[in-house]
């Protein structure tokens, strides 16, 4: 069965955007973007990189981790406004929105029903893992779906933002192991945890 792996950026403080939600790497954006970052994310992570960096780094390995991308409609919207339809054609995407009538691009499948069921769904099906991109009130619909965890961790605070997993999730405390970690000279790491299924 397909994992849902939360792949994400955060803070030490544990936000995932400013407050406004706009695109912390964008060009207005606080967060670092070092070299040794974009490198790693080329080698280990291609397919997490939108189509235009894709382009600009020659990049056109498919990778190994992940065949659809899930985001919600804020997050999406951030690629719309930089006039982007579908920053992720070599993925399947899905975007959920209860708000959304009719998808901006025809490779972009919207969802409106219920988060959960359509991502059981998923994993039932064959294929690489799903990757839940965000924003953080996605992740906090789909909290209890989460199978891994991989937190890349920039070396910044902000004081206040969007939350790793939004502003509404319930409390419902989850164990994690932490399966493996990577340290770049930047400061930036990641860290991969797996939930435990013992609870």
């Amino acid at each position: 069965m397909r994992k849902l792996v939360y792949y994400i950026a955060t803070t030490l403080d544990g936000f995932i955007a400013g407050p406004d939600g706009a695109d912390p790497t964008g060009p207005d954006g606080f967060w670092p973007v070092p070299d040794d970052y974009v490198r790693y994310l080329a080698a280990e992570y291609p397919e997490t990189l939108p189509a235009p960096a894709r382009q600009a780094l020659s990049i056109t390995a498919e990778g190994t981790h992940f065949d659809t991308v899930l985001e919600g409609r804020k997050t999406y919207e951030i690629g719309l406004d930089a006039g982007i339809t579908d920053a992720y054609p070599h993925l399947r995407h899905l975007v959920f929105s209860t708000t959304l009538t009719e998808s901006p691009d025809p490779a972009v499948e919207l969802v409106a029903s219920d988060p959960v069921a359509r991502v059981r769904e998923l994993k039932r099906e064959d294929g690489k893992d799903l990757w839940l991109i965000g924003g953080g009130e996605l992740a906090g619909a789909l909290y209890t779906e989460i199978d891994q965890l991989i937190v890349k961790l920039g070396p910044l605070t902000i004081g206040t933002g969007v939350p790793l997993f939004g502003r509404t999730a319930a409390f419902d405390p989850l164990l994690w192991h932490l399966t493996d970690h990577v340290v770049l000279d930047s400061g930036a790491a990641f860290f991969t945890y797996t939930r435990s299924r013992d609870q």
